[in-house]
C-alpha cells in the first residue's frame, strides 16, 4: 500500500507538472476543453485543468513568407509567361486560424495563383512588365480581403520574377540595345554640339581680344606719331624763333653800330659772293655795289703789297 500512494503522488506531481504552460514572445497557444474551444492564452505563464484541457494548435503571431514557385500566367495579347510571387503574412486570430481552414498555407497559394491570372489576364505585356506596383497592391487587397476570416493578414505581396518567352526575351533586349545605340549616338552628338560651340566661342572671343589688341596698338600709334609731330612742330618753331630772335639781335646790334654806307656796300658784296658759292655762272650785281668794285680792287692790291714788303 505504500508503493501505491508513492505512485499516485508521483502521478499528481507529473500531472500538475505537465499542467503548467509558458507561452513565449510572439506566440499564442489554442486550448480546447473536452474537445472544444476554450480559449487561446498569450504570453506568459498559464495552468491548464489536467487531462480535460489540452494544447490544440500552437501558433506562431510573426510575420511569415511564403515564396511560391512560378506560375504560368497569359496576358491579354496572348503572351504565355511565368511570375513567381512571393507573400508576407501574419496571423491576427489564433482561434480562427486553427478552425477557419483545414490547411491555410495552401489556400494563400492557390488563391495567389487564380488572383495573379485574373489580373494579368488584363493587362498586355508591356504593361505587365511596368506595372509591378499595380499589380502588388491588387493582389495585397484581394488577398487580405479573402484570407480575413482565417484569421490572416496579409501585409505585402511582391513579384519576384517576370519571365517571358525566350523570343520575347529576344526581342527585348534588341529593342534595349537599340535603345542604348540611339542614345550613345544622341550623346555623342549632343557631345560634339557642345564640343563645336565651345570652339568657335573660343575663336570668336579670340577674334575679338586679337581685335581689340590691334586696335589699341592702332591708338597707340597714332598717339606715338601725334606726340613726335607735335614735338617736332614745337621743335622747329622754337629754331624759326631762335632764328627770328638772333636775326633781330643782329640788326639791333648792327644798328647800334651805325654803320657806314661803304660797309654796307661791302657786306652786300660779300653776301651776293655766298650766294653764288662759285656755283652761278652769271651775277646781277645792283647800281650802288657797281661804283664799289673799285675800291674793293684797290683795297685788294693794298695788301698784296703789304705783304710783298
Amino acid at each position: 500500500m505504500e508503493y501505491v500512494g508513492i505512485g499516485i503522488i508521483a502521478i499528481v506531481v507529473i500531472l500538475i507538472i505537465t499542467s503548467i504552460k509558458v507561452v513565449p514572445q510572439a506566440h499564442a497557444y489554442v486550448i480546447e476543453r473536452l474537445g472544444a474551444f476554450q480559449t487561446s492564452w498569450s504570453v506568459g505563464l498559464h495552468i491548464k485543468i489536467p487531462l480535460i484541457d489540452k494544447v490544440a494548435r500552437r501558433v506562431s503571431l510573426k510575420e511569415q513568407v511564403l515564396d511560391f514557385p512560378p506560375q504560368p500566367v497569359i496576358t491579354k495579347d496572348n503572351v504565355t509567361m511565368r511570375i513567381d510571387t512571393v507573400v508576407y503574412y501574419q496571423i491576427t486570430d489564433p482561434k480562427a486560424y486553427a478552425y477557419g481552414i483545414v490547411n491555410p498555407l495552401s489556400a494563400i497559394e492557390n488563391l495567389t495563383a487564380t488572383t495573379l491570372r485574373n489580373i494579368i489576364g488584363d493587362l498586355e505585356l508591356d504593361e505587365t512588365l511596368t506595372s509591378r506596383e499595380l499589380i502588388n497592391t491588387k493582389m495585397r487587397s484581394i488577398l487580405d480581403e479573402a484570407t480575413d476570416p482565417w484569421g490572416i493578414k496579409v501585409n505585402r505581396v511582391e513579384l519576384k520574377n517576370i519571365i517571358p518567352p525566350a523570343e520575347i526575351q529576344d526581342a527585348m533586349e534588341r529593342q534595349m540595345k537599340a535603345e542604348r545605340g540611339r542614345r550613345e549616338a544622341i550623346l555623342r552628338a549632343e557631345g560634339e554640339k557642345k564640343s563645336a560651340i565651345l570652339v568657335a566661342e573660343g575663336k570668336k572671343e579670340s577674334s575679338i581680344l586679337e581685335a581689340e589688341a590691334q586696335k589699341a596698338a592702332a591708338i597707340l600709334r597714332a598717339e606715338a606719331k601725334k606726340e613726335a609731330a607735335i614735338r617736332e612742330a614745337e621743335g622747329e618753331a622754337e629754331a624759326i624763333l631762335k632764328v627770328q630772335t638772333a636775326t633781330a639781335e643782329g640788326i639791333k646790334k648792327i644798328n647800334e653800330s651805325k654803320p657806314s654806307s661803304q660797309v654796307i656796300s661791302i657786306k652786300s658784296l660779300e653776301a651776293f659772293a655766298k650766294a653764288a658759292d662759285g656755283k652761278a655762272t652769271k651775277i646781277i650785281i645792283p647800281s650802288e655795289i657797281q661804283g664799289l668794285a673799285g675800291l674793293a680792287k684797290s683795297v685788294v692790291e693794298i695788301a698784296k703789297d703789304d705783304k710783298v714788303n
